[in-house]
C-alpha cells in the first residue's frame, strides 16, 4: 500500500495510538461499567420529594448525583473516543449512542432536582447554604439558584430532559455526513505524489508552495460539499431552531444570552469583542495587500492565505521533533508542568495520525479519572499541526491540573479553556521567533503568528458574528434556506477579506461545514482565549514566580470560580476591551514590521 493512502484504522501501529486503559482495559470492561451504569440511573428516585426535609436530605443527593456523573463520564469518554477512531465502525457508534440514550435517562430521572431545589423559599434555601452537610456543594448550590428563573415545573423539566437526545441529531448527522460520507478523491501534491484529499490533508494542500494545487485543492474539496450544500443547510437549519427553542423555553432573552449564561458572561463581552475587531480591520486587509504583493500574486484568494509568505522556509517535523519542541517551548511554566506533560506525550496520551474514517481536527478530551487523551491528524510538512500539539496540550495540562479540586469543581468551561491553550501558543511561537538567524526567518515566524491572529481573532469573530446573525433571523421567524445563509455569510466575507480579496463563490459555502456552528456560540471563546494567553504570556514570560504561580492557579481552579473572576486572578480582566484591544494593537504592529522586512 503507498504510504500517501490512509491505513485502516487496524493497521496503525499501536505505539502511534492512544492508551485507553486510564479509562477501561477493554470493550468488555467498559460493557460492565455500562450495565452499572444503567442500574444506577434508576436510583435517583429515591430522592424525588425529600429535597425540602433538610440539609442531610439535599446533601445526600447530591452525593448520588456526583457518583453517577462521574461512571457516566467515564463510560462516555470511553464511547466517545472509540467512536472517534473510525466513524464507520458501527460497534463504537453504537456503544457512543448507548451511552447517549442513558445519560439521557439520566437526565431525565434527574430532571426533578433542580425544580424541587428551586421550588423551596429562600429562606430555607439561605439555611442550607450555611448548612455544614452541603459545605463541598455550596458553590453548586449557589450557582443553581442562578438558574431559578430559567427553571420550569418538574413535568415540564422531564420533558425537555427526554428529547435531549433527539436534539442532538443535527450534530450527528453533520459529523457522519463530514466524516464519513463526502468523499474528496485524490489530488496531485506533487509530480507522481498523489494523495486522498481529506479533512486533514486538506490543511496541507492550502500551504502548499504551487498555487495550482491550492487552487485545485480549494475547488475540489468545495464542490463535494456544493453537491450537499442543500441537506448540509437543512441540517445546520435544525441546529438553530433547536438553540432557539431551547432558549425560549427557558425564558432566556435569546440564544445567545442562553448560551453564555452558564459561564456567567455577559453578552458585552461579546459584542465588545466583535467592535474591536471591526475597528480592526484596515490592519487585516493591509495585511492581504502585503501577503499579494510579497508573493507576487496577481490576485488573492482564500486559497492563498495560508501558505506561509516565505514557502521555502517551511519545515518538516516529525512527531517526536514536534514534542520537543513543544517542552522546550513551555520551560517558563515550571519543572513539573514539563516533565507530566513530556512523559504523556512520549507516552500514549496522544492518538497521533490519521487513519481512513478517524475524526477529522484535533481535540484533547478525557475525565477526572483518565488521561487527559489528545486525538490528533499530525501531518509533519505543517508547521500549525506543531502548534496544534502544543494547543491541546495546553488543554491536556490544564485537565490534568483541575483534578486538585473535587469532582464537582474540576470541570472548567470553554471559556477559559482556550486560555490555557493558546497561551502554550505563545510561547512556542514567542520562542520560535527569538531563535530566528536573520530578517528573513523572523519574517517567516512573524507571518506565522499574524496569521495565528488573523485566524484565531479575527476569523473566528467572523464566525461569532455569523452565529449570531443566524440564531438572530431564526428568532425572528426567517427561514434559514441555503440562499439566506449563503448570502449573510457573503456579507461577513466582503467586510472581514476587504475590496481587494477575491471571493470565490463556493466560499460562501464555508458556513455549513464548521463544525463548531453545530454546539453554537464556542468559537468566540477562541477569540478571547487568544486575547487573554497573549497577555498572561506575555505577564508570566516577563514576571517572576508570583506571575508564574498565578497563572498555575488559574490552570488548578477548574471552576472553583467563574471564569472571569478566575482570568482576573490570573492577572487580566476580560469585562473590559484592554485585552482584545492589545491583542490587535500588537497584530497591527507585526503587520508593520512584515510589510518592512519584505520589501
Amino acid at each position: 500500500m503507498s504510504a500517501d493512502r490512509l491505513p485502516a484504522r487496524a493497521e496503525v501501529p499501536v505505539g502511534d495510538t492512544w492508551d485507553l486503559s486510564s479509562l477501561f482495559e477493554s470493550d468488555a470492561a467498559w460493557e460492565t461499567a455500562f450495565a452499572e451504569y444503567e442500574a444506577l440511573v434508576p436510583g435517583y428516585a429515591q430522592f424525588r420529594g425529600t429535597l425540602g426535609t433538610g440539609p442531610a436530605a439535599l446533601a445526600a443527593c447530591l452525593a448520588f448525583d456526583t457518583k453517577a456523573d462521574r461512571l457516566g463520564d467515564r463510560v462516555g469518554t470511553y464511547a466517545f473516543l472509540k467512536a472517534s477512531e473510525d466513524v464507520a465502525n458501527g460497534t463504537y457508534q453504537g456503544m457512543k449512542a448507548r451511552y447517549i440514550g442513558a445519560a439521557g435517562r439520566a437526565a431525565e430521572f434527574a430532571s426533578y432536582i433542580r425544580p424541587e431545589v428551586l421550588a423551596l423559599p429562600d429562606d430555607v434555601l439561605q439555611g442550607y447554604l450555611a448548612a455544614p452537610e452541603l459545605a463541598a456543594y455550596r458553590l453548586v448550590l449557589q450557582r443553581l439558584m442562578r438558574y431559578k428563573p430559567h427553571t420550569l415545573s418538574e413535568g415540564e423539566e422531564r420533558l425537555l430532559a427526554m428529547q435531549i437526545e433527539v436534539a442532538q441529531t443535527p450534530r450527528t448527522v453533520f459529523d457522519q455526513l463530514n466524516n464519513a460520507d463526502l468523499k474528496f478523491g485524490r489530488i496531485e501534491v506533487s509530480p507522481g505524489r498523489t494523495i486522498d484529499l481529506t479533512h486533514g490533508s486538506f490543511s496541507s494542500c492550502l500551504e502548499n508552495p504551487n498555487r495550482a494545487v491550492r487552487k485545485q485543492a480549494f475547488h475540489q474539496f468545495y464542490a463535494e460539499f456544493a453537491d450537499h450544500a442543500n441537506t448540509l443547510a437543512a441540517t445546520f437549519a435544525g441546529s438553530v431552531k433547536q438553540d432557539v427553542y431551547q432558549a425560549r423555553v427557558r425564558n432566556y432573552s435569546s440564544a445567545r444570552a442562553a448560551s453564555l449564561f452558564p459561564d456567567n458572561v455577559p453578552e458585552s463581552v461579546y459584542d465588545n469583542l466583535v467592535s474591536a475587531v471591526r475597528a480592526n480591520l484596515p490592519a487585516v486587509h493591509k495585511y492581504y495587500s502585503v501577503r499579494k504583493r510579497a508573493m507576487k500574486l496577481p490576485d488573492i484568494h482564500f486559497y492563498d492565505v495560508y501558505v506561509p509568505i516565505i514557502s521555502d522556509m517551511q519545515k518538516h517535523t516529525d512527531w517526536d521533533a514536534a514534542v520537543e519542541l513543544v517542552i522546550e517551548a513551555l520551560k517558563p511554566l515550571g519543572s513539573e508542568y514539563g516533565a507530566t506533560l513530556a512523559k504523556g506525550l512520549r507516552g500514549r496520551w496522544c492518538d497521533r495520525y490519521e487513519n481512513k474514517g478517524k475524526r477529522s481536527g484535533a481535540f484533547s478530551s478525557g475525565c477526572y479519572d483518565s488521561d487527559p487523551y489528545i486525538l490528533m491528524n499530525y501531518q509533519p510538512d505543517v508547521l500549525d499541526h506543531v502548534f496544534t500539539l502544543a494547543h491541546e496540550a495546553g488543554h491536556s495540562m490544564h485537565t490534568h491540573l483541575s483534578k486538585s479540586q473535587p469532582y464537582q469543581y474540576a470541570n472548567y468551561t470553554i471559556f477559559v479553556a482556550e486560555v490555557a491553550s493558546t497561551f502554550n501558543e505563545q510561547l512556542l511561537g514567542r520562542m520560535l521567533m527569538s531563535r530566528a538567524k536573520d530578517d528573513r526567518e523572523r519574517a517567516y515566524y512573524l507571518n506565522r503568528e499574524i496569521d495565528e491572529t488573523r485566524r484565531t481573532i479575527v476569523r473566528q469573530t467572523m464566525f461569532a458574528e455569523f452565529e449570531h446573525v443566524a440564531h438572530a433571523l431564526a428568532e425572528k421567524n426567517v427561514p434559514l434556506t441555503l440562499d439566506t445563509l449563503r448570502g449573510e455569510y457573503r456579507k461577513l466575507l466582503d467586510a472581514y477579506f476587504g475590496p481587494d480579496f477575491v471571493l470565490d463563490d463556493e466560499l460562501g459555502l464555508e458556513c455549513l461545514r464548521i463544525p463548531h456552528f453545530y454546539g453554537a456560540f464556542y468559537v468566540y471563546k477562541y477569540s478571547t482565549g487568544l486575547a487573554a494567553a497573549i497577555a498572561l504570556a506575555e505577564r508570566v514570560s516577563s514576571g517572576g514566580k508570583a506571575e508564574l504561580d498565578a497563572y498555575l492557579g488559574f490552570l488548578r481552579g477548574g471552576c472553583s470560580k467563574d471564569p472571569l473572576d478566575l482570568l482576573r486572578d490570573a492577572g487580566v480582566d476580560m469585562e473590559t476591551p484592554g485585552p482584545v484591544n492589545a491583542a490587535l494593537a500588537r497584530f497591527g504592529k507585526l503587520v508593520d514590521e512584515l510589510d518592512g522586512l519584505l520589501r
